[in-house]
């Protein structure tokens, strides 16, 4: 329950500052966890991204404003941190699906979205496999790119990367170069408050990286789940772990990349593991 919690003070913390400039890095210190693993748990749990979420609570609040016919709609834009009324009256229009001055027409229907409020919910219906395992650290050598700190733009990112080392011959000659333990492609995503985000594809190798990038994964302990079929299996299978089994596994996330082991490549028929690095939960006493 603790865990639910830490979401739910979160959602607070977001309803406090809706006029301010959000930090994604309170939110995941909040949650007890990276502002990375906060997003996404946030969207898999909500079923909307925390950006998307944050905007609509916005757009909510800021209809009120203007139905009062007290404030302009440069000084509300400008309450909900708009410093553009271009950008503000896009944003509103996306939500509400008119501009803002016609809200203060007669008769004119605009979309209320309340705070959300975080429950457990248990399931259960289908069965998890797993396996905790603690690993000493291991060297990649692969390709990056940077990450946003809005996660929702890293969708296009990733796989355009992943489109372009396969095209290119990287993707065979990485292969080749795998020579240690974890045995297979590796998409590493290093998500931490403390260094520039990247997004690694990469396969663990004691060769020498030459004009491709080295980066050592700290030793650390995983919750390892297999599975199999297309690339749009991988994400159910990390929404069920966030959402089905780390509520309720005694763990919590761990300081260490999240890390794809594809063990078969073939996006249409893929075979990989899902590692998500956990630290046991601290009991108090």
């Amino acid at each position: 329950m603790e865990w639910i919690e830490r979401l739910n003070d979160a959602i607070n913390y977001i309803e406090e500052h809706l006029k301010d400039e959000i930090d994604y890095e309170q939110l995941g210190r909040i949650a007890c966890c990276s502002s990375y693993h906060f997003q996404r748990m946030f969207a898999y749990m909500a079923g909307v991204p925390l950006s998307e979420y944050i905007r609509r609570r916005k757009m909510s609040l800021a209809a009120v404003d203007l139905q009062g016919r007290d404030m302009k709609i440069i000084d509300v834009a400008g309450k909900y941190g708009y410093q553009s009324p271009t950008a503000f009256n896009r944003a509103f229009q996306s939500i509400h699906g008119i501009a803002p001055s016609a809200v203060r027409n007669d008769g004119i229907a605009v979309k209320a979205f309340p705070p959300l409020t975080f429950k457990i919910t248990v399931k259960g219906v289908e069965e998890m496999h797993y396996r905790i395992e603690t690993k000493d650290a291991f060297r990649i050598v692969g390709v990056s790119v940077p990450l946003h700190k809005d996660i929702e733009q890293n969708f296009t990112v990733i796989p355009s990367k992943w489109q372009e080392i396969s095209m290119n011959g990287t993707l065979p000659r990485l292969i080749g170069m795998m020579d240690t333990p974890p045995m297979g492609v590796l998409g590493i995503s290093t998500c931490n408050d403390t260094e520039p985000w990247r997004y690694y594809i990469a396969v663990s190798s004691s060769q020498p990286a030459d004009d491709l990038e080295a980066y050592v994964v700290p030793a650390a302990t995983w919750a390892v789940f297999p599975g199999e079929g297309t690339n749009q299996s991988i994400q159910e299978l990390e929404r069920r772990i966030v959402t089905e089994w780390l509520p309720t596994s005694g763990y919590e996330y761990g300081d260490a990349p999240d890390v794809e082991v594809y063990l078969n490549p073939d996006p249409q028929n893929a075979k990989y593991e899902v590692w998500i690095p956990v630290v046991k939960k601290q009991t108090e006493l």
